[in-house]
C-alpha cells in the first residue's frame, strides 16, 4: 500500500472499495467513478456520437418543460439530485414561473460548485443553494431554501444505476425530501437495440474505457492501493435477461493489490462491476413510480422513442 497523507483519505471510498472488491463477484459503487477527472470526462462523453442519452433529453426538454411549467404554476423550489454542469436544469429553470430556489445536489463538490455558479451566472436573483450530499440516502434540505412547492429533477437517467429495488427506495426517499404535493421530473433511458445500447457504453475513442478506468487512479490517489491501470480493460455488455447495460473492468493478467493492508487478487479475465444502466419500458416504469408512492401525470419522448422524460406527482 502507498503511502497517502491521512487529510487525503476518503474513508468511504475505502470502505467501500474493502466491501465491493472482497466480494464475488468483485464490485464498485458507481457513485465513485465522478470524482474532477471522472466529471471532466464523463462530459466528454456527453459529446460523443455513440452517446444519444444527452441530445436526446435535451431535444425533449423544452418541449416538456413548457408542459410542465404550466402544471406545476409558480414559485416552485427546484432541487436536482446529481447536479451535472447545469446544462439541462437551465433548460426547465428558463420557462418556470418565478422560481423561488434552486438545490443541486452532489456529492462531487468540485463539479457541484461549478454547476452552482453556471446557474447563479444564467439566472441573477434566484437563490442557489448547493449541498454537498450523497443523493442515494436521505439528506436534509437547507434551511434556508424558502417555504412553498418543490420540484425534484433527476435528469440523464441516473435512475438507471440503481437496480430496481434501489430505484424504488430512491424514489421513496426523494418523495420524503421534497414533501408532499411535490413534482418529479425525471429522465429515463428505454430498452433498445444491443448494438445501439453497447456502443453508447464503449466508444470507439475510448473516453468510456477511461473514465471506467478513472476509478481505479482515484483509489490509488484516494485509499493508497497499487493498481497497475493497464492490467485492467474496461467492457460493456447488454444484459438482456436484466434489460440493463453492464460496465466491467476485467483483469487482464493474474494479479494483486494491497488494500488497507489486505491483498486482493484477481484472475486473468475476472471482473469488477462497476456500473449498471437499466433501460425501461413506459409500462414498466410507470409501474416503479407508483410503487414509490408517485403518480405518472405525462411522459415525453423523441421520434425514435430511445429516451423518456417523465412528470411525476407525489401521491
Amino acid at each position: 500500500m502507498r503511502d497517502v497523507p491521512a487529510a487525503t483519505l476518503n474513508a468511504a471510498l475505502l470502505q467501500d472499495a474493502l466491501t465491493g472488491l472482497t466480494a464475488s463477484p468483485k464490485t464498485l459503487p458507481c457513485k465513485w467513478l465522478y470524482d474532477a477527472e471522472g466529471a471532466r470526462l464523463f462530459e466528454a462523453i456527453t459529446r460523443l456520437a455513440e452517446y444519444y442519452p444527452t441530445r436526446t433529453e435535451m431535444a425533449i426538454l423544452p418541449v416538456a418543460s413548457t408542459a410542465i411549467a404550466a402544471a406545476c404554476g409558480s414559485g416552485v423550489a427546484v432541487v436536482e439530485f446529481g447536479s451535472g454542469d447545469g446544462s439541462k436544469v437551465s433548460v426547465l429553470l428558463s420557462v418556470l414561473d418565478r422560481p423561488s430556489a434552486y438545490v443541486p445536489v452532489d456529492i462531487a463538490a468540485e463539479w457541484l460548485a461549478g454547476a452552482a455558479a453556471r446557474v447563479a451566472a444564467e439566472q441573477p436573483g434566484l437563490p442557489v443553494l448547493p449541498v454537498v450530499a450523497d443523493f442515494t440516502r436521505y439528506f436534509p434540505l437547507p434551511a434556508a431554501l424558502p417555504a412553498g412547492p418543490r420540484m425534484g429533477f433527476f435528469p440523464g437517467s441516473t435512475i438507471g444505476n440503481f437496480t430496481a429495488e434501489e430505484a424504488a427506495g430512491f424514489l421513496g426517499r426523494a418523495r420524503d425530501v421534497l414533501g408532499p404535493d411535490s413534482w418529479l421530473v425525471l429522465g429515463a433511458d428505454l430498452v433498445k437495440a444491443p448494438d445501439i445500447l453497447e456502443a453508447a457504453y464503449d466508444d470507439a475513442d475510448g473516453v468510456t474505457a477511461a473514465f471506467n478506468l478513472n476509478i481505479l487512479a482515484r483509489l490509488n490517489r484516494e485509499c493508497g492501493t497499487d493498481f497497475d491501470l493497464s492490467g485492467f480493460r474496461h467492457a460493456a455488455r447488454w444484459n438482456a435477461a436484466a434489460e440493463r447495460v453492464e460496465m466491467h473492468l476485467i483483469s487482464r493478467r493474474s494479479q494483486w493489490i494491497d488494500l488497507a493492508g489486505k491483498r486482493i487478487t484477481f484472475a486473468e479475465g475476472e471482473s469488477i462491476h462497476t456500473e449498471n444502466s437499466h433501460k425501461y419500458r413506459p409500462a414498466g416504469f410507470r409501474a416503479l413510480a407508483e410503487r414509490a408512492g408517485w403518480v405518472a401525470m405525462d411522459m415525453w419522448t423523441d421520434p425514435k422513442q430511445l429516451f423518456s422524460v417523465w412528470l411525476l406527482k407525489a401521491a
